[in-house]
């Protein structure tokens, strides 16, 4: 039985929320999450916005997106990994686009290391590929990974 997924704007008292699905949703060995300072420090700058993804009550991913000029930078986008293929990563990404489009912006990028199943969320939802970092993310154990940029033409 498919659940209802309901958005809501979140909010700096939100963050314990976010914390949790981070440290459940990124694989540390990749050193892709944020610490909970990092995220306050975000939320704090003009542009940003956090929605909040629950099934049943239950919260089950975030979006952290950045307007800055013309353009959003979709920052973070996280699922818990037990509600993995549900739509709640799909209904999260329209939220940020719909939100992108409702501001007048031109486009959306976001940054996702090299091997993240996300990469076919995000290319199906219209992004391409403009750019790669070698080695940006560095992992638990000193490993590097590359990064991508993506862009989404918001029309």
């Amino acid at each position: 039985m498919l659940n209802l997924i309901d958005l809501r704007h979140g909010t700096a008292a939100d963050l314990g929320v976010v914390d949790t699905i981070m440290r459940r949703a990124f694989d540390p060995r990749f050193g892709e999450a944020w610490t909970r300072g990092q995220c306050l420090g975000i939320m704090a700058m003009p542009g940003v916005w956090l929605t909040i993804a629950s099934i049943d009550g239950s919260p089950a991913g975030f979006a952290m997106a950045r307007a800055q000029a013309d353009e959003c930078e979709l920052l973070l986008l996280a699922t818990d990994p037990a509600v993995r293929r549900n739509g709640v990563g799909s209904a999260l990404l329209r939220s940020v686009l719909n939100e992108a489009r409702s501001r007048s912006l031109k486009h959306v990028f976001l940054e996702v290391r090299a091997g993240n199943e996300a990469i076919e969320l995000y290319r199906l939802s219209g992004f391409v590929k403009v750019g790669e970092r070698r080695n940006y993310y560095r992992g638990q154990q000193a490993q590097l990974f590359d990064a991508y940029t993506f862009r989404c033409q918001i029309v």
